[in-house]
Formats: structure tokens, C-alpha cells, sequence
């Protein structure tokens, strides 16, 4: 009878060996430190550390039957080691709206990957990344299958978040205090603002709760930014806000000195927003048939307005001689003027005549003459939420979309990224930059996107 072979196979930095069972070979073994037994695979798992693999042929000598390497790349990924033939390409979509691409020295992949918006080079998992995109995705992968490489694609799973706590959770919930909510109305912060503050506030205070609200201090900052990074695993921009609504008690309320406090604040992940194309808009605006519902989502995407500004518009803030669109105290405080469709004045012109507002462009029910009452932002985004549906659209698709969606087609369209900046009211150049390469249009040239739709 023939004996049972034995043989080694070099992966990367590991030595897998498989031998039949005998127990001075098991103790000799099991003598090679971090040596182990893989109970699935049937076979010993030893670190290819210098050294390991001729120890291995000294010992077993004629015995062994088989040495044999697997040519394999070793990535990093969650702390685990992958590995990759010379010819696989990891590609890896993350909860933070990136793509990970793991491969070996490849000149022609690398240069593909630096044409990418906001590409980067992580030395520790050694592998780039792309902000996500389905268009992105999609030229990576026929780029890769361009160049005869194998793609794996894989899709991170969404991790298990703590929620936060209702105040019916807490026994003794405490609000927000008065003085807190005085001194943001007394520095002229937004509605908006202050509806998020005063919740990110409660949360830190009740998660202190046998703590006086006097006592807390940079400690409980740091613990509590933790707490929402370990546990809760909010996002980035989550987190910003949170400490930004801590630290307006301490400085302005409390009227501390203003510092920084030691806690990782993350750096915002540099995703690129969900877009819509045109003909997706169309479907969208066409399965709208309410024609209030209809005149909201086209004065929405028309002028690339945030849904606090859309609900804030006044009727008179929409001036048909000069085919704009003002937008009073905005982001920022500051007032703007945004191109106004020739299609959206038809439509709004139709609304107007049939539902006779008082002051606001949009008002929502009960609203009289005497207090006019603006329209609900939830309304809008469930009114979007089923003209999405009902366009069979698969896309997470919010109100900001069709926002983000103007400023890409108004690109696409040859429009100068300078006058977008002006009509999206954003401070720096570099917020309008992610929707792509600058051109060259003057003012009056500019078109809204929705006049190019066949409706």
C-alpha cells in the first residue's frame, strides 16, 4: 500500500499543507508558531514567515510528493487578508458610498482609476478607491473587462445600528433648555437648524441623564462622540452636527471660550449624490398628474432649489419679465436669483389660476389670507416618494435629488460651472466641482434643463 502524500502549497503569506494523520508529524506541527488546523479545508494553515518553509522540507524531506506556489496578491480588507490571482480585480462598494478596487501593479488600471473624480490611494488596505456611482461602476467594469482581468465585485453589508432613543425611552427625559432655543432664535439661525440642534442636543444631555446639564464639560463630549461612532455608527455628516449643536451650548450659551474639542471628528467621505438622468425626470414628472403636485417637483428640479427654499417661495418672488426666481434668505442667509423655466411658468401660471394661494407659493391646508400656511416638506417628499414608484424607478431618489440632478444636466448641457455656482447659492467652487468638468456659457445663454424635456 502506497502511502498518502504530502504536500505544500504557497499562498501568499501562508503554507498550506496536507498530510495524512500521524501523530509525531501533528506535535512537529503544532511546534511552528501560529501553525493551525483548518477544519473546513481538512488541511494545516502555517504563517509563510522566513525560515517556515525550509523547516517544513528538512523534516518531511522525500516524503513530500508535491511543492507547488499559487502566484496570488494579498489585500487588506476589514483587518482579514484577501487573496487575489494576478489576474482578479476586487471591487468593493461600501456603506460610505465609495468603490474599492484591490489589484497587483497593473500601469493601465491605475491610470483608469486617476481619471475618477476624487480618487484615492490608501496605504494601509493597499487599495484605491472611487466615489459610488451606478455610471461609475459600470465604466470600471467594462474597463476591467476591457483588459481581460477577472472582476469579483462585492457589496458591504449595512452594519447593526444602535437607534436612538425615543423620549418615551427615557424615565425622566429632559428638554432642551429654553435659553438654548432663545439664543439660537436671538443669532437668526434657520427653522431648519434649529429643528436639528434642539433633538442632537436632547440626545447628549439624556445620555448623561444623572448628570447636571451644568456639569458636563469636554469629557462627556469626547465619551458621547464615541458613543455615536461606535455604537450608533451614524454618519460623518451625523456626527458633525451633533458636536456642532454641543458645542453652541458651551460657546454661545454658556458664552465659553471658543476651542476645539479632542474628539475624532471624521472627515466628510467624498461620495458623489444620486442623479437622475433626463429621461428618468420626464417619467418621474409625467406619472404626475395632480397639477399642484406637478408645478412643485418641476419648480424644484427648474431651478435646482433646496426643498426649504421651494416651501419658503412667495408668489412674488417669482418674476416672469425676467424669467427669475428669487430666493430669499437662503442657506447661508443669503439671498439669491435662480433661472426660472419657461415650462414651469406655464405650469405655475395653471396652479395658480386653479388654487388661488394667498402669499406663499405653495400653501398647505387651512391657510387663509389672514395666516398663510406653507406647504409641508413631508408632503413633498411623499408626493416624490410615488411619482418615483410610479415611474418604476429603482434609484434612492429624495427631494435633494432632483436638486443635485439641474446642476449635472445644466453641465451636461454646456453650462459654465461658474453660473451654477450662482444659481445653486454655494459659497465655495469647490462644493459645485463635484458635478463634474467647468465650460464656458454666459448668463443669459443659461436654459433651464426642464425646457429641453419632452413633456
Amino acid at each position: 500500500m502506497e502511502p498518502k502524500p504530502i504536500e505544500l502549497e504557497i499562498i501568499g503569506r501562508k503554507i498550506i499543507l496536507k498530510m495524512p494523520k500521524n501523530e509525531a508529524d501533528i506535535q512537529f506541527i503544532r511546534g511552528i508558531m501560529y501553525a493551525r488546523w483548518n477544519k473546513e479545508g481538512f488541511f494545516w494553515e502555517i504563517p509563510h514567515y522566513p525560515g517556515n518553509l525550509e523547516k517544513l522540507k528538512g523534516y518531511f524531506g522525500e516524503r513530500l510528493t508535491k511543492i507547488s506556489e499559487r502566484p496570488v496578491i494579498e489585500v487588506l480588507q476589514k483587518d482579514e487578508p484577501v487573496f487575489l490571482e494576478k489576474n482578479q480585480v476586487l471591487m468593493v462598494r461600501t456603506n460610505k458610498g465609495r468603490l474599492l478596487i484591490f489589484f497587483g501593479f497593473h500601469a493601465g488600471l491605475m491610470k483608469v482609476v486617476k481619471t475618477f473624480p476624487y480618487y484615492q490611494w490608501d496605504t494601509k488596505t493597499k487599495s484605491w478607491s472611487i466615489p459610488y456611482s451606478e455610471q461609475f461602476l459600470e465604466e470600471m467594469k467594462k474597463k476591467i473587462g476591457e483588459m481581460e482581468l477577472e472582476l469579483i465585485y462585492k457589496e458591504e453589508s449595512v452594519p447593526d445600528r444602535v437607534p436612538r432613543k425615543l423620549p418615551m425611552e427615557h424615565p425622566n427625559y429632559r428638554k432642551c433648555p429654553e435659553e438654548y432655543v432663545q439664543k439660537l432664535e436671538e443669532r437668526r439661525y434657520s427653522e431648519g437648524t434649529i429643528k436639528a440642534y434642539v433633538p442632537l442636543f436632547e440626545e447628549f444631555i439624556n445620555f448623561f441623564s444623572k448628570m447636571a446639564i451644568e456639569d458636563l464639560g469636554e469629557k462627556e463630549v469626547m465619551e458621547f462622540s464615541r458613543f455615536l461612532v461606535n455604537e450608533r455608527k451614524v454618519s460623518s455628516s451625523y456626527q458633525n452636527q451633533a458636536i456642532n449643536a454641543i458645542k453652541f451650548y458651551f460657546e454661545k450659551v454658556r458664552r465659553g471660550e471658543r476651542k476645539y474639542y479632542h474628539v475624532d471628528r471624521p472627515i466628510r467621505e467624498k461620495a458623489l449624490p444620486e442623479v437622475l438622468s433626463e429621461e428618468e425626470v420626464t417619467k418621474i414628472l409625467r406619472v404626475t398628474k395632480n397639477i399642484k403636485h406637478k408645478a412643485i417637483l418641476m419648480t424644484i428640479y427648474s431651478a435646482g432649489l433646496r426643498i426649504g427654499e421651494l416651501v419658503n417661495l412667495k408668489i412674488k418672488d417669482i418674476d416672469s419679465n425676467r424669467m427669475q426666481i428669487r430666493v430669499e434668505q437662503a442657506k447661508g442667509k443669503k439671498d439669491r436669483y435662480t433661472v426660472l423655466s419657461q415650462k414651469t411658468l406655464e405650469i405655475l401660471r395653471r396652479y395658480i389660476k386653479q388654487d388661488r394661494p394667498f402669499e406663499y407659493l405653495f400653501e398647505g391646508q387651512g391657510s387663509r389670507k389672514e395666516l398663510p400656511v406653507r406647504y409641508s416638506t413631508t408632503s413633498i417628499s411623499s408626493i416624490l416618494n410615488k411619482a418615483v414608484k410610479n415611474a418604476g424607478i429603482a434609484k434612492k431618489v429624495t427631494v435633494h435629488t432632483l436638486r443635485h440632478s439641474f446642476a449635472t444636466h445644466l453641465l451636461e448641457r454646456g453650462t459654465d460651472l461658474r453660473y451654477i455656482q450662482s444659481l445653486l447659492g454655494h459659497e465655495s467652487p469647490k462644493t459645485t466641482q463635484i458635478y463634474t468638468h467647468i465650460t464656458t456659457k454666459g448668463f443669459d445663454q443659461i436654459k433651464s434643463p426642464l425646457d429641453g424635456l419632452d413633456l
